[in-house]
């Protein structure tokens, strides 16, 4: 951690950020009311996010590891070494860890956007209606936020993504109103011997950018957080919409990885990466080598 941030973080330890919150819970809103913020967009206008709200939906594997993000601090000493790269223009995540982040002193000049549906839990019965358990757009804002993001994930032979679609709107519209972005991340969806996957063919990853773009009363605040998949230059062409690429649970390797962002990143309408467990869970754990190379794509 540099010494501006250190000087400004109310907790130097993990075991500090417990005692705060167990004396002095009202310390997590004064650290978010002096927080140094920042615009969304600057410089070149790319972003760099890390995502890391994984965990309150209960999805708390990387590859063929079912327990690796199990351990708090481990995420947030690997959080922690991303935002420390001044490539990386900030993160996603829910108020668990943004409130530790915070604390920390690591969200300084950082773009933050909230992570708002987190109740379409990983392997439940009702998994795709996926009600708004996180942030509000109410409390993105208090908290000087950029923004807040959304899963829609649409199965159309489950009614659950009814309740999902309109929670989604009632989103993009409140955010909208307090002049923040609204990031929906939409997925064409279905369930395959009990459990639900994302069809990441072209034609369904461009159905589902039409359905999403759609919600809401405005989409002037509306930014879309999409797969790579095959054939990008079509999937791009469905929107004017601004595009952060989404990482996922790596599973391929890194240089196959790596090299399917560069080519579209190439796209006029792609921003940027919002990437979680490739960059913070890299297979050889050089968690600094991989933000670094995601960073050189991006900046």
């Amino acid at each position: 951690m540099s010494e501006t941030l250190a000087h400004r973080a109310v907790c130097a330890s993990y075991a500090d950020v417990t005692e705060v919150r167990a004396n002095d819970p009202a310390a997590i809103d004064r650290a978010w009311a002096t927080r140094i913020a920042r615009p969304t967009v600057r410089g070149n206008g790319r972003l760099m996010i890390v995502a890391a709200d994984h965990p309150a939906r209960g999805a708390l594997s990387v590859g063929d590891r079912p327990t690796a993000m199990n351990s708090r601090t481990d995420l947030l000493d690997r959080l922690r070494t991303a935002l420390r790269n001044p490539g990386v223009d900030g993160v996603l995540a829910t108020a668990d860890i943004l409130d530790d982040l915070v604390l920390l002193g690591a969200l300084d000049d950082k773009v933050v956007i909230s992570s708002m549906n987190r109740g379409g839990l990983a392997g439940a019965s009702f998994e795709l209606d996926d009600r708004m358990t996180g942030y509000t757009a109410a409390g993105t804002a208090k908290a000087g936020m950029n923004g807040g993001k959304m899963l829609c994930r649409i199965d159309l032979d489950d009614p659950g993504t009814l309740s999902t679609l309109t929670t989604c709107a009632q989103a993009v519209d409140a955010l909208a109103e307090a002049g923040l972005m609204a990031m929906v991340e939409p997925f064409l969806s279905r369930r395959v011997d009990g459990k639900v996957k994302n069809d990441l063919s072209a034609d369904a990853v461009i159905k589902s950018i039409h359905i999403s773009q759609g919600l809401g009363s405005t989409s002037a605040y509306t930014w879309m957080k999409l797969p790579v998949v095959d054939e990008m230059e079509r999937v791009m062409d469905a929107t004017t919409l601004p595009t952060l690429l989404l990482g996922g649970d790596p599973q391929i390797s890194p240089e196959e990885t790596f090299a399917s962002w560069a080519k579209a990143l190439a796209l006029p309408s792609v921003r940027g990466l919002i990437v979680g467990r490739t960059l913070l869970y890299p297979r050889d754990e050089d968690v600094a080598a991989a933000v670094d190379t995601a960073v050189s794509l991006v900046h």
